[in-house]
């Protein structure tokens, strides 16, 4: 929608010029222009290597390195997404065992779950899946807990071993929010609490 005003063509190019490195746009986020113009622009802007078009309708404005351009994670994709959809997000699967280090594997494919509306997002080298997740995952108050619970029904009590634990059990010690966690680790399911209690330090 135009606001009335005749446009500058170089004033939308402008602040996005003006944006900061390793920020994601999204077409939607300048309803005070056609939306034709808009697309447009960033098009534009993409054929001149000021911006990458990672997935329809979402761009971003790479990082300059010696190495080339770098593209924000897919963790900082999907918060953005998130942040516009007034949702929350969290890693699941084999994504929150990378995430906590309990899987040294780079996935391919990334899973999310979301309080907004599922969607399947095809990224440059990868594709990302956002499902709709029940309100007790996110109702822990540390993100550690909250991951945790996800990354242990993946992985499931029997496949647990010492190096599982011990990174586990680092993760817990560097948690800075002591009282939100044990109370989160109360709200476990009862065998992910009967592993993850006796790391909390007794005072």
């Amino acid at each position: 929608m135009i606001n009335g005003h005749s446009i500058d063509s170089n004033t939308l190019r402008q602040r996005i010029e003006a944006m900061p490195e390793d920020c994601i746009l999204f077409r939607s986020d300048f309803p005070e222009y056609h939306a034709e113009f808009v697309g447009g622009t960033l098009s534009e802007l993409a054929n001149e290597g000021v911006l990458t078009k990672i997935a329809q309708g979402i761009y971003a404005k790479p990082r300059k390195s010696r190495f080339g351009a770098v593209l924000p994670t897919v963790d900082k994709v999907v918060q953005a997404i998130a942040t516009r959809d007034n949702a929350l997000v969290l890693p699941s699967g084999m994504t929150a065992l990378n995430v906590l280090g309990l899987s040294t594997q780079v996935p391919m494919n990334y899973t999310y779950l979301t309080t907004g509306s599922e969607r399947t997002i095809k990224l440059a080298n990868c594709q990302v899946t956002l499902k709709r997740g029940v309100p007790k995952n996110f109702c822990y108050e540390t993100r550690l807990v909250a991951l945790l619970v996800q990354a242990l029904r993946v992985l499931k009590r029997e496949n647990i071993d010492k190096d599982e634990l011990q990174t586990i059990s680092s993760l817990i010690s560097k948690e800075p929010d002591k009282e939100s966690l044990k109370r989160d680790v109360g709200m476990m399911p009862a065998w992910m609490k009967r592993i993850v209690k006796p790391m909390l330090k007794t005072e």
